[in-house]
Order: structure tokens, then sequence, then C-alpha cells
């Protein structure tokens, strides 16, 4: 079992940056795909960002792809999501992910797929 905690969050103009953390305990880090979701008022969880167990394969969602980068430090058991450009339509919750999986070829991107989330932290960006 893995613990997420998610930190970063903040309030930024339209075309700045954010650079959200996701920190993980309790379990072998190496060993979970991780994923990046965000979840707007009134609409349903969607996915962002995803990177593999060694961060050797990241994929996207075509609405950040180019301006968000997914990164991960396995000895700091730690996620990142770094955020430019920013558009107001990227203000929501967003939420860090994980689903014990080794695998360089299985990309996750449902909500069903990851097992364990964090509480979220909110990104509102302003125009």
């Amino acid at each position: 079992q893995v613990q997420l905690v998610e930190s970063g969050g903040g309030l930024v103009q339209a075309g700045g940056s954010l650079r959200l953390s996701c920190a993980a305990s309790g379990s072998i880090f190496s060993r979970y795909v991780m994923g990046w979701f965000r979840q707007a008022p009134g609409k349903e969880r969607e996915f962002a960002a995803g990177i593999n167990w060694s961060g050797s394969d990241t994929y996207y969602a075509d609405s950040v792809k180019g301006r968000f980068t997914i990164s991960r430090d396995n000895v700091k058991n730690t996620v990142y999501l770094q955020m430019n450009s920013l558009k107001p339509e990227d203000t929501a919750v967003y939420y860090c992910a994980a689903r014990n999986l080794i695998s360089n070829t299985v990309r996750l991107t449902r909500t069903s797929e990851y097992r364990y989330w964090g509480q979220g932290t909110q990104v509102t960006v302003s125009s």
C-alpha cells in the first residue's frame, strides 16, 4: 500500500507556471506507475499525464501536451507535474494516483486503472 500527498497548487495568472509534487510513502515507489488527474467543478475526473515505473515512458492528454511535463525521482519517492503556459481551463483539483505495475509498454489513463489516490491540490488560473 502507498500513501500519496500532493502539494504545490495555488493561484496563478494565465500564461504562468506551477510545479506540483506528489510524495509517496509506505511502499516501494519504483514499482508504481504514477499518474496525474484533474477534476474541474461539475466535471468528471480526467487524465492529464502518466509515467511508468522507471520514468522512461511519459504520456499526456492532448489538452496538456506540450505544456505539462511529468517526471519522477525514485530516490525521493516523488512525482512531479511541471505546468507551463497555464490557461483558465486548467483550473481544477489535481490528483496524484498510483498503480503497482512494472511495465515499459502499458499506459494507464483511466481512473479505474489506478488503485491509490492523494487528497488533491487546487490549481486556479485567472484570466
